[in-house]
């Protein structure tokens, strides 16, 4: 990381454990999920508007289910990160007692003043290195989804300081090849 290079964190690989890695994630890719600040409810999210950033390159506003994480831990005055996926959650996302992954007062609050969540991030280390956080992924379905992983694919792209094509990167993927190693989980159905 000292030698600039990129990370690019997806869904669980952004949860470190409670002693050690938060700060280094956050100095590493801008932010961090932390415990009984942070939660992981499953919700549509709406990305009704997307920044121009190489990341966001031929990717359309989509609405995807997910178990999208939020109230992400940030580095002090968003330094150095640009939000790329942002939305709203519903109400619905609090019905759950408080605890170190399913609620708190400050995210109760700030999900009641309607504050749009960032759930997919880039950022650019004062050293030249570039990271990216992505809280989805939690079904695996959704790499089905075109817009959801062309973005996901230009982030790593943008990551490694490759070019990111104008219309992103573009790739196919058949229900049938996703779904061929696919080990059934019977608590989600995914």
């Amino acid at each position: 990381m000292h030698r600039g290079v990129g990370l690019v964190c997806l869904h669980y690989a952004l949860v470190p454990p409670p002693d050690v890695g938060r700060e280094q994630l956050l100095e590493w890719i801008g932010a961090s999920y932390e415990a009984h600040w942070s939660v992981n409810p499953v919700w549509e999210a709406d990305f009704k508007v997307l920044p121009r950033h190489p990341i966001t390159r031929g990717v359309r506003p989509f609405r995807i289910r997910d178990e999208w994480y939020f109230h992400m831990r940030f580095r002090e005055g968003m330094r150095g990160v640009t939000p790329i996926l942002s939305a709203v959650p519903p109400l619905s996302t609090m019905d759950r007692p408080d605890g170190p992954h399913t609620g708190n007062p400050a995210v109760r609050e700030a999900v009641r003043r309607r504050d749009p969540q960032h759930v997919a991030w880039a950022y650019e280390r004062p050293n030249g290195g570039r990271g990216f956080g992505f809280t989805g992924g939690h079904f695996h379905d959704n790499w089905a989804h075109d817009d959801f992983r062309k973005l996901v694919l230009n982030a790593i792209l943008w990551v490694a300081r490759l070019e990111v094509p104008e219309q992103g990167v573009e790739s196919h993927v058949a229900r049938t090849l996703l779904n061929a190693n696919l080990d059934p989980k019977p608590h989600t159905g995914q």
